[in-house]
């Protein structure tokens, strides 16, 4: 009976927080949303401006979804780490970087795609 307690107490230290891997994964979600809106909200302020460059206000919006979505995986993967659950970090990181990647294509794709638009047109001779 003895052995079996300390096995028992054994799987239990090396067993994964379950609730702290969900708490990172909502973390991890609504980072890649606000990622996603900033990256929308940076396509639709330019193609609303007449010279296709971003108002101070809408730069702000931009900047402070990218830096609040960075500070919440960064403080996610860290308590992951933390709690050696790397399955859950490896999959969620890979996750984020894979949509948020496809975001920046998007938004490339984009910002060539609209840049003949505002390009600057010479008239006269």
């Amino acid at each position: 009976m003895h052995a079996l307690d300390v096995l028992a107490a054994a799987a239990a230290a090396n067993s994964v927080n379950l609730w702290g891997a969900l708490g990172c994964a909502v973390a991890y979600s609504a980072s890649l949303l606000a990622t996603l809106d900033a990256f929308a909200d940076l396509i639709l302020a330019r193609g609303d401006s007449p010279a296709g460059r971003l108002t101070p206000g809408v730069g702000l919006k931009f900047a402070s979804k990218l830096v609040a979505a960075a500070i919440a995986v960064i403080a996610a993967a860290i308590v992951l780490a933390l709690d050696d659950n790397w399955f859950a970090f490896t999959t969620l990181t890979i996750a984020f970087v894979v949509v948020v990647g496809i975001g920046v294509i998007v938004l490339l794709r984009h910002s060539k795609a609209t840049a003949p638009e505002h390009a600057p047109t010479r008239t006269g001779g």
